[in-house]
């Protein structure tokens, strides 16, 4: 049997990556922008946050052309465009200008994640979704890490941070011609797979149609909110958000203000950190699927993951806020991002498990919109807490009580159950 599914993946991995490099860029070159167009440090922070307010709003809908134009066209007509968008950001003539691009960055972004919810209902069977999810969401932390490096050593090469956005929306468009070329919306449209492979998916897709609920013509996706599960699958989603885009925006500045860094210790400890991110995604991908390949139930596998992995960030963080050295703040942050992760690829597992193939890229988008909320949120949050109190203990008091309360949100998902929507 070919593997051509796993490829598939694995390109989702990279394009992701490059979602979160190509985001963060603006982050490592604003200091540079800054003195260039002379923002004010409010300027900045608009900049900064204009690229969540569309990718917010756009998630709902991208979703919903997910299911409509299949997510072959949208993937590869969204990475051109936000390579598009990232490109142009070089001839940036203002702050305004910047800021229109990266609302044209959130737009185009904002489908990737839907769509490639889509295509792990329409591709894997029940027992390889959570590794599946775990390839795609993974790009989160593996971009993250390597995303200030990557873009730092362009605009040393380079000269400029025009030329290093330049290259870096060129190389994202290119990706993206290589992702139509490559991504079927199904496994029989694909030219690279062989018959055996074809076989074993659809068998195991029919056998999934089969038990599917019927939903009643002409549900709206409001629907989905009468159920519970879906319910604590948007919490969950934004708990792990919270956390992370909280650690993403100040973990640098932490490190440096709280336990004294340098420069390069504090940019190696980042990417060491979120890299354990991507480490912890994958083992959790891994584990779920195999337990339930041993003939565990879903309900048993991922409530005991999840509860597992909350847990462990909650721990993790309690005993940074008191912990003295650097070395230890490191190595516990590492356990707590591994888990983020880890929490991380059992929530995009479970839209496929709880939606209709039909609406899977509809509920992927209900619940990115619903947690992303949090990227907005956490960042002004966190920032107030320092302000006001002079240091980061309460704000990772909050990390700790966020992920206390992702246990009960996970304990309300059930997670066998299809949704007649």
């Amino acid at each position: 049997m070919s593997s051509t599914r796993w490829k598939i993946f694995l390109l989702l991995l990279m394009l992701v990556s490059l979602n979160y490099i190509d985001r963060a860029a603006l982050s490592v070159a604003m200091p540079t922008i800054a003195q260039e167009f002379q923002l004010t440090p409010e300027k900045q922070g608009l900049i900064l946050s204009a690229f969540f307010w569309t990718y917010l709003f756009m998630q709902v809908p991208s979703g919903m052309l997910a299911d409509r134009l299949k997510p072959r066209v949208v993937i590869a007509v969204a990475t051109i465009g936000w390579g598009f968008f990232q490109g142009i950001a070089a001839a940036s003539t203002g702050w305004f200008t910047l800021l229109l691009t990266r609302f044209g960055l959130g737009v185009s972004e904002a489908p990737i994640y839907p769509a490639g919810g889509k295509l792990n209902a329409m591709w894997l069977t029940k027992n390889e979704r959570t590794r599946g999810a775990a390839l795609i969401d993974g790009g989160s932390a593996l971009g993250s890490g390597v995303g200030a490096i990557v873009t730092a050593l362009l605009m040393g090469w380079l000269g400029s941070w025009r030329a290093a956005f330049a290259v870096a929306g060129v190389g994202t468009i290119l990706c993206g011609i290589w992702a139509w070329w490559y991504i079927r919306n199904t496994p029989s449209e694909h030219p690279r797979i062989n018959a055996a492979e074809v076989a074993y998916i659809e068998e195991a897709l029919s056998a999934e149609d089969h038990a599917e609920p019927k939903a009643a013509a002409g549900t709206s996706l409001l629907s989905f909110f009468r159920y519970r599960s879906v319910w604590g699958m948007c919490m969950s989603h934004t708990c792990t958000n919270l956390i992370f885009y909280g650690l993403m925006t100040w973990l640098p500045t932490y490190l440096y203000k709280a336990h004294g860094f340098d420069l390069k210790s504090m940019g190696n400890a980042t990417f060491v950190i979120f890299f354990m991110g991507f480490i912890g995604e994958i083992c959790g991908g891994w584990i779920a699927d195999r337990w339930k390949m041993a003939g565990a139930g879903a309900n048993v596998v991922y409530r005991t993951m999840m509860v597992i992995g909350a847990a462990a960030v909650a721990a993790s963080m309690c005993v940074v806020a008191y912990a003295g050295s650097p070395v230890v703040v490191v190595l516990l942050l590492c356990v707590a991002v591994f888990f983020v992760r880890w929490c991380g690829g059992c929530n995009w597992a479970t839209p496929a498990m709880l939606a209709t193939r039909g609406r899977a890229g509809s509920l992927c988008g209900i619940m990115n919109f619903v947690g992303n909320i949090a990227g907005i949120f956490v960042p002004i949050f966190i920032g107030f807490i320092v302000q006001r109190t002079g240091s980061y203990f309460l704000a990772l008091m909050f990390f700790v009580a966020v992920a206390a309360f992702q246990v009960l949100c996970a304990l309300l998902i059930d997670y066998q159950k299809k949704l007649p929507v």
